[in-house]
């Protein structure tokens, strides 16, 4: 049996857990980019507060997979729970550092032109310096869904939903009639969906961003 005959005897089971995997990846990102954008607005006025954020969430990114989805089971248990929680986390540096990078390059005469026409601190913030911050957000954004849709396969270990659960399948099966076929599924199935959300992110970038600021 080929992988396409394997995929094609099992595509509902397959489907479901490409779904889950998508699920998780993207709905951990939303969480680690309203996490990552508040600490960024906190901190991108403070150099001392800017580096320390960013060093805290190269901190977490340096931590092996295996060892901080084992150091989370006690508090969180197997499952989903202590997935998303460790995706979030390894999300957050892009998005952190991508956020205090576009807010520090707002142009200061900018913010101060809109504060001459009456508004706000947090007009000027939502409205301004978070707009124009917004391309180097996403391509943060961009970076850790890549980074998750790899991380998200190791997460089987913990009983996480995906596609790893296949590729863990296929290397504990090895020798078996279709343990290559498992892994080779899961291993292209999460390569093609991570192809098919870049594809998505460039046309989210496409008609979020003006041609102004892209160009």
């Amino acid at each position: 049996m080929n992988v396409l005959e394997y995929v094609a005897d099992r595509w509902d089971r397959l489907s479901l857990q490409a779904f889950l995997h998508v699920s998780a990846v993207v709905q951990c990102t939303v969480l680690a980019t309203l996490l990552g954008v508040l600490i960024g607005v906190a901190v991108y006025r403070s150099p001392a507060g800017s580096a320390l954020a960013t060093a805290l969430a190269s901190t977490i990114l340096t931590i092996p997979s295996f060892a901080l989805l084992a150091l989370l089971i006690p508090v969180f248990g197997l499952g989903a729970d202590t997935t998303v929680v460790a995706l979030v986390l390894y999300a957050l540096l892009p998005i952190v550092r991508n956020t205090i990078v576009g807010l520090a390059g707002v142009d200061p005469a900018v913010s101060d032109a809109a504060r001459g026409i009456g508004m706000s601190r947090l007009g000027v913030l939502t409205r301004v310096e978070l707009r124009l911050a917004w391309p180097a957000i996403l391509a943060g954004m961009r970076v850790a869904t890549q980074m998750l849709m790899g991380i998200a396969v190791i997460a089987a270990y913990v009983k996480g939903p995906g596609l790893g659960s296949e590729v863990f399948s296929g290397l504990a099966n090895a020798g078996s009639a279709n343990s290559m076929n498992q892994a080779l599924t899961g291993t292209i199935g999460v390569v093609v969906l991570a192809l098919l959300l870049d594809g998505i992110y460039v046309l989210v970038n496409r008609f979020t961003v003006s041609r102004g600021v892209r160009g």
